[in-house]
């Protein structure tokens, strides 16, 4: 399904879609299920805070109506191809399968620029969330519990990792063993 019969076109994320990207990054946070974060930063601080060479956008048309992102979970050497992702769907296109086609697409695109997992923390009560990254080929690493507290309560998280069987397979990590990590 796609938002009033527009083809869903994945590309790369350009400055000038900041103020859209901004808009569905704070229909997220309204949500109260889709971050800790409670306002949208500026665009230095976002941009500075992900990876430049994974960010992507969803298009239906030429409206934005979701993007994804990457951020480093490490400066340490050893996690160079482990980071931390983000999807976001505008609230008028959420439940079309925009977020599995952003997931999808950030695979292939982190797997492309050398990273090995991607991770995540979802909030339990996201089921959609939930849903498409095990779609997506992600697995249930466990669930944090009372990690953090969002408007004065405390909160769990469930995280999910996806690890590439492609890229990092024969890699060593730099922790000075022999071994691959």
């Amino acid at each position: 399904m796609e938002p009033a019969g527009k083809k869903i076109t994945i590309v790369p994320m350009l400055p000038s879609d900041w103020p859209v990207v901004r808009r569905i990054y704070a229909e997220g946070i309204a949500t109260g299920n889709a971050t800790f974060e409670t306002e949208v930063p500026d665009w230095q601080t976002w941009d500075r805070n992900h990876r430049r060479e994974c960010r992507l956008v969803a298009k239906a048309g030429d409206p934005v109506v979701g993007w994804a992102a990457l951020s480093p979970v490490s400066a340490r050497a050893c996690y160079a191809g482990v980071v931390e992702h983000s999807i976001y769907v505008a609230e008028a296109s959420r439940g079309l399968g925009i977020g599995k086609l952003l997931l999808a697409a950030l695979v292939a695109k982190s797997e492309a620029a050398g990273f090995w997992t991607l991770q995540s923390s979802v909030f339990p009560e996201n089921l959609s969330s939930i849903a498409v990254h095990l779609a997506c080929g992600f697995r249930i690493l466990g669930r944090r519990k009372r990690v953090a507290m969002l408007h004065g309560v405390w909160r769990d998280t469930v995280i999910v990792e996806r690890r590439s069987a492609a890229v990092g397979l024969d890699q060593q990590c730099g922790c000075h063993s022999d071994a691959p990590c």
